[in-house]
């Protein structure tokens, strides 16, 4: 893959550019953080605010990976919340569904106030509709905003009928949706690139173009690069599905699943009006899901197709292109402007991975498909782990995962498989 960065609406409208340095020489510091994505620049300004010393090296821009090309929706659908919930029963007992529950909230909380804080122009906006795509599908929505009352949020989620979808959504695809005014969309480019701005203001040093391509542990850790290295007492490896650090330890735990993305060329008003008037963020119900929302230029983000074979999409525009008008056809045809795609980290049982490699050595990772909020959460908890503050670091540390003792090739086959019979099972239903 190219080191620049690749041609998405998000980097097309990034606010400023970042410049960092390339790695040369010797440092030595607190905590290394390797991967310049949400999840390494949010540890990476916890850490900071903190007060400790901390060495950044992305082996490409920042925002490169992950970051840069993914729906910039910052939702409650916590991956893996079913699995979580049910291994935490046998840690924390009856506390696991309240635990499980604060989290889908706590990304949210964790980036409003780092953009208020900050003053990070990331096109922040509230607003999101999960949508039904089958009948059966409304079960499922209408269990989650029980909840919702029953927790003492019900005033912020709507349950929206079939007949009543019209009224937020220009199409006839859906047999309702949740409405949730506490869910959020944004610029994800900008807002990395805003935290990491602000952690550099706190004294961490950034470098770009800085691939890690080996880790030493001993007394304590050495990271190396091509033309440096830098001594820290932690390190912690955040490059999620873009990097091949620590196999021993990581190999068949995590697999890469490619997703498609686009922008079409800026809506008029009356466009806008007839498909998104209220300017929500959308994704349906599906295991294999489409998820969309207009940008702060009034263009619709479109994304779906999720290819869990590991191999990248050829034709990115012309499949998107017509989901899109499957979706709203008032809009087919209507040129793409922008099209990408980008690599997720899925992990078996969808819960995020946290742990350690050695005893200097962290690692953070595995968000499958909902990393915007996952990833500020488990910096926070990670961030707490490496300033002496362990419980919720043990909690997911301890999480059993399975793992696939196989090349990744052979895993991607195998997650792609077993997709297919979900998805399956999902239509029978």
């Amino acid at each position: 893959m190219s080191s620049q960065r690749c041609p998405s609406y998000y980097n097309a409208t990034i606010k400023q550019e970042t410049h960092y340095p390339s790695l040369a020489g010797e440092l030595s510091t607190d905590v290394v953080v390797i991967g310049g994505g949400l999840t390494g620049v949010a540890a990476a300004l916890e850490l900071a605010e903190k007060g400790y010393k901390v060495v950044l090296l992305e082996a490409n821009k920042i925002a490169w990976g992950a970051t840069g090309r993914n729906g910039g929706q910052v939702t409650g659908s916590l991956s893996g919340d079913q699995a979580m919930t049910q291994q935490l029963r046998k840690k924390i007992g009856s506390e696991a569904e309240d635990f499980v529950w604060n989290m889908r909230w706590r990304g949210h909380d964790i980036i409003k106030q780092r953009v208020e804080k900050y003053q990070i122009d990331c096109d922040l906006k509230f607003g999101h509709i999960q949508t039904a795509y089958q009948a059966s599908h409304m079960h499922e929505l209408t269990a989650m905003y029980d909840e919702a009352h029953r927790r003492g949020m019900g005033e912020q989620l709507t349950l929206v009928p079939k007949d009543e979808v019209p009224n937020y959504l220009g199409t006839t695809l859906y047999h309702g949706g949740l409405l949730n005014r506490r869910n959020m969309h944004l610029h994800s480019v900008n807002l990395c690139i805003g935290e990491a701005r602000a952690a550099e203001q706190l004294g961490v040093q950034l470098f770009e173009h800085s691939a890690v391509v080996d880790i030493k542990d001993g007394a304590a850790a050495t990271v190396y690069t091509a033309n440096g290295k830098v001594t820290a007492n932690a390190v912690l490896i955040a490059g999620n599905a873009y990097h091949k650090l620590a196999r021993p330890q990581l190999r068949g735990m995590l697999f890469p699943a490619s997703l498609g993305n686009c922008a079409t060329v800026p809506l008029s008003e009356a466009q806008v009006e007839a498909i998104n008037p209220h300017d929500l963020a959308v994704y349906d119900c599906r295991f294999v899901l489409d998820y969309y929302r207009l940008t702060a230029d009034k263009r619709l983000m479109f994304g779906g197709g999720t290819n869990y074979s590991g191999r990248e999409p050829k034709h990115v525009a012309k499949e998107l292109g017509a989901s899109i008008a499957r979706t709203f056809p008032t809009l087919k045809g209507i040129d793409i402007e922008f099209a990408w795609a980008g690599m997720a980290g899925i992990v078996l049982n969808r819960i995020p991975q946290l742990g350690k490699v050695s005893p200097h050595v962290y690692y953070c990772q595995g968000y499958s498909g909902h990393g915007v909020a996952t990833s500020h959460i488990m910096a926070e908890i990670v961030a707490k782990a490496i300033d002496g503050e362990l419980s919720e670091f043990e909690l997911f540390a301890g999480m059993h995962h399975w793992r696939i003792p196989m090349n990744e090739w052979v895993g991607n086959q195998a997650l792609a498989l077993g997709m297919m019979y979900y998805q399956l099972r999902e239509r029978l239903r």
